[in-house]
């Protein structure tokens, strides 16, 4: 089986996981705040604060913006649960502008019509590695004096005009086992605001500066050195590794240009990729549905994944819930219905290349 992802950590990695075993220092110190450093250079920001997963970045990120009851967060509709679920945990109620079609993110005319008196965030999702538009929607939340949280879990080193994803507003990351790059679990937030990272750095330390000194009611947000020292050589890595996840999206679009009824991803004017997922769409005019293709290449050996299913409300536990506001999203509904990611990861030979693209040829009929 060709899997959809694969993770596997270097020598250099097992090296400094032994060299935080072996100093006894396994909670946050040292490793951790190099961590951080490396991060906010890959960013392009000044402040990386490193936590224990990107759901809790996006709790804190929006706890920081001094959110009250009834104020609402504009996000896209077309996410992992765990932005919607950081919205609700925040106190704050979830509100959705519906996405393009051409990049999977928040369409900016949409956002705007979407913006009304009790909106106080506007939380774009940077989906499968590419960013949002944020050339329009920057202007869309200064305008309306909003706060910005940028959801950036699948799309670290991606940019909008050379300008990081996540350097924006107050970015959040996701350092997941699938992520492209990964503590196991973990996550980062990264701000050029000094004032709201050391907020962010009180609140992930149950509200303390220093022991026992408690400035605000906080929580147990904190990164490991054993994790952070997983993540640090990656991060050295992490221009290589991207730019073979660009090379295998590259011969992915070559191979499969002239497939009927399948739509390709693209890397849109101005905005870089990170491939963290290769999502095509299945569309009405192909002569096979989705779940035909998935079928046929499972039985190929090759794996795909739905990313996702879908709207994020589209659930019985959010359908009738007081703080989330589902208004209709009919290209993310109809991408939901339609969306297949296939295997992008740098861990692809080349042979593993060929194969997938035979299979999703033979597969669709082409």
């Amino acid at each position: 089986m060709i899997p959809i992802s694969v993770v596997k950590l270097d020598e250099a990695a097992e090296q400094l996981a032994v060299e935080v075993i072996r100093s006894g220092m396994l909670a946050q110190g040292p490793m951790v705040a190099r961590l951080e450093r490396d991060f906010a250079d890959v960013v392009g920001v000044e402040h990386a604060v490193a936590v224990n997963n990107g759901t809790t970045a996006l709790v804190a990120a929006l706890e920081v913006l001094d959110l009250q009851p009834g104020d609402e967060v504009v996000t896209s509709p077309f996410t992992f649960v765990a932005t919607l679920n950081a919205i609700l945990e925040a106190g704050a109620t979830a509100r959705f502008a519906d996405i393009r079609e051409d990049d999977f993110c928040l369409d900016a005319a949409a956002l705007g019509a979407a913006i009304g008196p009790r909106t106080k965030v506007v939380m774009p999702v940077h989906l499968y590695g590419q960013p949002a538009d944020m050339g329009a929607i920057v202007p869309l939340v200064e305008r309306h004096g909003l706060g910005l949280v940028e959801d950036t879990a699948q799309s670290l080193g991606a940019t909008v005009d050379g300008r990081g994803a996540g350097s924006f507003g107050l970015g959040t990351f996701s350092l997941y086992a699938t992520k492209n790059l990964t503590t196991g679990e973990g996550g980062m937030i990264t701000t050029n605001d000094a004032a709201l990272a050391d907020r962010l750095r009180v609140l992930r330390n149950q509200g303390m500066r220093q022991r026992y000194q408690y400035e605000v009611a906080g929580h147990n947000y904190r990164l490991t050195d054993l994790q952070a020292a997983l993540g640090i050589p990656q991060l050295a890595a992490y221009g290589d590794n991207v730019k073979r996840r660009k090379d295998n999206a590259a011969r992915l679009c070559a191979g499969l240009a002239d497939v009927p009824g399948l739509r390709l991803p693209t890397e849109l004017p101005g905005r870089s990729h990170v491939w963290h997922q290769y999502t095509v769409l299945v569309t009405d005019a192909a002569p096979v549905t989705r779940d035909e293709v998935i079928t046929r290449l499972t039985e190929r050996g090759i794996g795909c994944g739905i990313y996702y299913p879908k709207t994020v409300y589209d659930y019985d536990c959010y359908r009738e819930h007081p703080r989330v506001v589902a208004d209709p999203a009919p290209v993310a509904d109809r991408v939901a219905r339609q969306c297949l990611s296939l295997p992008v990861h740098h861990h692809l030979s080349d042979s593993d290349l060929d194969q997938v693209i035979e299979g999703v040829r033979a597969a669709v009929g082409a």
